[in-house]
């Protein structure tokens, strides 16, 4: 895990243009994003926003993307201006409501975009960084670039294959991914995947973990912080997982993680159209964070270039599917012989 660079000197960037000054920069860093690079920039000296990411790259690399965050309590702004100049697209008018993605809401805020450089001026606005820049990159990126933007865990086996981890909210993914490492896989992803020609590119966030059975002895051996509003630890993988953590991994197996005690417990097969049809549902970040429109708008509202960037991004998925073997488990991944046999199964040529 590198430190984010915080600039010790002021520097601006311009939007005179359209706000009526520019923008006085005290902290910036490039976020590593594995397949993509973002530089992340606001107004204020010590910008929350940071503390989701576990990789950054050198502060002169190159970004594909830059986003900078206004808070207009540090600096004033004429809001009529911002108003005026703010994009006139059906996620930028959600922004002015202070609905920002999904269930992420917030004070209105102005979205503004100018090429790969999105401007947004608000207030509090970490809560827009990691719930909608990070997803909507990631997903323009993969529309760019052939790949498809999954919300996928993974890890990786000794012999550097992965295993992607799917699964609805509450079923076990996290649990699955921290005890699969702790029995000796490498760390791929937490949440956001990057899959093409069935190869995984995991980014590497932080994680906001609990202090119970799972993750309990974890946080008293790194004297973890409690996050000062949820109570909840935030750390990264490099801390939680000793450092073993891998880039990209063929993807071998595709576990949907289906936790439930109540139901017979077991890892069994499941077929290719019913994983393909989860998938779509849970997994693929179109559907599941709403982004439809913003895909739409990305494809300069041209149905056929939508459609077939859509259609391609099925494609990859379904190509993912039908070279991976597929699972459901219902197991508890804190017994650790059932762990083990599972990792074993897993594993398994």
């Amino acid at each position: 895990m590198s430190t984010p660079t915080v600039t010790v000197a002021e520097s601006v960037v311009e939007a005179g243009a359209f706000a009526g000054r520019d923008v006085t920069v005290r902290s910036s860093a490039v976020l590593d994003l594995n397949a993509v690079r973002v530089r992340l920039m606001s107004n204020m000296e010590d910008f929350p926003g940071f503390s989701y990411f576990a990789d950054f790259a050198e502060p002169d690399a190159a970004a594909d993307y830059e986003v900078v965050c206004v808070d207009l309590d540090r600096d004033p702004y004429d809001v009529s201006l911002l108003e005026a100049a703010a994009d006139r697209t059906f996620r930028s008018k959600r922004f002015r409501t202070g609905f920002y993605l999904v269930h992420f809401f917030g004070d209105p805020a102005y979205l503004i975009t100018r090429g790969n450089r999105f401007h947004v001026f608000g207030r509090r606005l970490e809560k827009t960084v990691w719930p909608y820049f990070v997803k909507h990159i990631l997903t323009m990126y993969a529309a760019d670039h052939g790949f498809v933007h999954l919300k996928a865990a993974g890890f990786a086996h000794p012999d550097g294959t992965g295993t992607l981890l799917l699964g609805r909210q509450g079923g076990g993914k996290t649990v699955f991914l921290a005890q699969a490492c702790a029995g000796g896989a490498d760390f791929l992803a937490n949440t956001h995947t990057l899959v093409k020609d069935g190869v995984a590119h995991g980014v590497h966030s932080a994680m906001r973990v609990r202090s119970d059975d799972c993750f309990r002895d974890i946080i008293e051996r790194r004297n973890l912080t409690p996050h000062i509003e949820s109570g909840d630890y935030v750390a990264s993988p490099y801390e939680l997982f000793d450092g073993r953590t891998v880039k990209q991994a063929a993807v071998r197996n595709i576990v949907i993680a289906d936790f439930d005690p109540r139901r017979p417990q077991g890892l069994e097969p499941v077929s290719d159209q019913a994983t393909t049809a989860f998938l779509e549902q849970f997994s693929s970040a179109v559907t599941m964070y709403g982004l439809k429109d913003d895909l739409y708008t990305h494809c300069g509202n041209d149905l056929d270039h939508y459609t077939r960037t859509y259609e391609h991004m099925r494609e990859q998925a379904t190509r993912l599917v039908s070279g991976a073997r597929c699972f459901r488990a219902n197991v508890d991944m804190l017994d650790e012989s059932v762990r083990d046999a599972v990792l074993s199964t897993l594993a398994a040529a």
